[in-house]
């Protein structure tokens, strides 16, 4: 539940001497200390909201890592030693999708192919496991074999994955030898963005370092939420998106962190109050949208994102800074009649609107269109 700011009266008699006088004006509240004015009790459908301050980026990050310990008699892409240099590299940016080229090593493209598994080794036939799996899927999805030939799932490198390999290695122009050694080709598990290069064109290419950084082609929004607000979302909670040109678009929470983190303050010369904020334990909300191609393509651009955490349909709201809390418990709303009469209502209160500052209250004696007294803007 959210955290509403209300004004508490000091004592029940003070409270009633301030708040009534008859033939108060239309206008506030007659002989108060605060200026008011008045807004009206509504019934509409509700939402309960909450923006937050996020991120919009790319999901997913890895670092490719140089690999290999083919030679070129192989049809591989060097030994990894000094004789081994980045002949082509991606733009920052470029997007490379399933077989096509990532890089080049002394001339030898190094393809692209998709699968959560990394390669660590040579496959050749007669080899299984997860690695040969997504090579069958990757050869058949490149149309280099059918599903006939390899069925779904199989993770046996069998004779028509080899004839698959050559075929693949054919199109790359390297030496066809049915095996997909190491360093031939780089697993990832989709189309790579690529963020940053680590490899220098014409530099050596060492196995076991960086090439380059990359993330998916999926937009996605990472919310820093306060640890103490974990229980107001929850996965598939609907979000509206606030982008950097004030234009919004639809989205829904994909996952809420279980783990909360303290940032460490920036420096000791921090005040108090800046260094409180900045180790706020938060967790890692991730929210994706639901029209990819409306978020444009903002990287690392800072965004609004509204929370609806739950609704009620035809509910009787006022506005939040409309609420009294009363010395002896409990919330009231301060009412004024068509002849200018103030009266004190309590109220039980419902759902919260942090975003558009409502709430849903339930009282026998408040209806929809009468008027309440709220500090003047």
């Amino acid at each position: 539940m959210a955290v509403v700011a209300v004004v508490l009266l000091a004592g029940v008699g003070v409270g009633l001497s301030r708040l009534f006088t008859a033939g108060g004006s239309t206008a506030g509240v007659s002989n108060n200390s605060h200026s008011t004015s008045l807004a009206s009790v509504t019934r509409r459908d509700l939402s309960s909201q909450t923006e937050l301050s996020a991120t919009l980026g790319y999901a997913g990050s890895y670092t490719v890592l140089y690999q290999s310990v083919a030679t070129s008699g192989t049809g591989g892409a060097g030994s990894g030693g000094s004789s081994a240099t980045f002949t082509y590299l991606p733009a920052v940016g470029q997007v490379v999708d399933q077989g096509q080229t990532l890089y080049d090593v002394n001339g030898i493209p190094v393809l692209l192919l998709y699968g959560p598994t990394p390669a660590y080794r040579s496959l050749s036939e007669g080899a299984t496991g997860a690695d040969v799996a997504e090579l069958n899927a990757d050869l058949v999805a490149l149309g280099y074999v059918t599903t006939s030939e390899i069925p779904a799932d199989s993770d046996e490198f069998s004779y028509w994955t080899e004839v698959g390999v050559n075929k693949l290695q054919a199109v790359i122009g390297a030496t066809q030898t049915g095996t997909l050694a190491l360093g031939q080709a780089v697993f990832v598990p989709t189309a790579a963005r690529v963020t940053s290069l680590t490899a220098i064109l014409g530099g050596p290419a060492q196995s076991g370092t960086p090439v380059l950084d990359a993330t998916s082609t999926s937009p996605q929004v990472s919310i820093d939420l306060d640890a103490t607000q974990e229980s107001e979302v929850k996965v598939g909670d609907k979000v509206t998106i606030t982008l950097p040109n004030n234009q919004t678009t639809p989205g829904m929470i994909a996952s809420v962190g279980t783990v909360a983190t303290t940032p460490s303050s920036s420096s000791s010369s921090d005040s108090s109050a800046s260094s409180s904020a900045s180790t706020t334990p938060t967790i890692t909300v991730l929210v994706t949208p639901t029209d990819p191609a409306a978020t444009g393509s903002w990287d690392q651009a800072s965004v609004n994102v509204t929370i609806t955490t739950g609704s009620v349909a035809n509910a009787l709201v006022v506005p939040v800074d409309a609420l009294l809390a009363l010395s002896g418990g409990g919330y009231a709303v301060e009412v004024v009649n068509t002849a200018g009469v103030h009266s004190l209502v309590p109220v039980t209160l419902g759902l919260f609107d942090d975003a558009d500052g409502l709430v849903q209250v339930t009282s026998s004696k408040l209806a929809d269109g009468q008027r309440v007294v709220v500090p003047a803007t």
